[in-house]
């Protein structure tokens, strides 16, 4: 755990800085592109079930989480037209540098809900909190294409609730069981591949 905190702080410091002249850009960009903030900044629940405010730079319109919590596919109107090609790589998350930092998450760990979510959860399930949350992990790299599963299910809201949090659930508790150092380099790898080949 030691050797993962100190992997954490000092690769989200040398991250930050080789890609600050990046992150000035792309956040240019989101200002010409449509009003509003840069970032997006939300309620997650981490470790030791404790809420935090997780950054992002901002993908949708402002006061789109009147019409929903949930993004229903990668064409959600609600999306702007800079926020389409930063969801589909990943840039959004960059910001979470800073989360990682200040020892809210980890690059490496279940991925943070809202606490609405959170309250669906078991007794058993809120051993995942038992970790920091993380940019990947095992359940992320399954449901990278969750907002199309979202956007093809009937009723979005129940699916997500009923079927798609259960099985998260299961792959987190199975990554708190098995996890390690090398386990999260090979996670690290896995998402670093997915992206640059999607």
């Amino acid at each position: 755990m030691i050797l993962k905190r100190w992997f954490d702080v000092l690769f989200s410091i040398i991250g930050l800085i080789i890609l600050a002249p990046f992150l000035l850009i792309i956040a240019l960009i989101i200002k010409i592109d449509s009003k509003g903030p840069v970032f997006f900044v939300q309620g997650r629940v981490g470790k030791n079930n404790k809420d935090f405010n997780i950054f992002k730079f901002r993908t949708m319109r402002t006061q789109s989480e009147t019409q929903g919590l949930l993004t229903l596919g990668n064409h959600d109107n609600r999306i702007t037209k800079v926020g389409y090609f930063l969801r589909r790589y990943k840039i959004d998350e960059f910001p979470q540098l800073i989360n990682i930092l200040k020892g809210d998450m980890s690059f490496v760990g279940p991925r943070p809900e809202l606490r609405y979510y959170v309250n669906f959860y078991s007794e058993d399930d809120m051993k995942i909190f038992v970790v920091r949350p993380g940019i990947t992990g095992l359940a992320s790299l399954k449901y990278r294409n969750e907002v199309e599963l979202l956007k093809a299910a009937k009723d979005p809201e129940s699916f997500f609730i009923k079927t798609i949090i259960p099985d998260k659930l299961k792959y987190n508790k199975k990554y708190i069981e098995n996890r390690n150092f090398l386990f999260d380099l090979k996670l690290i790898f896995l998402t670093i591949v997915k992206v640059v080949t999607k």
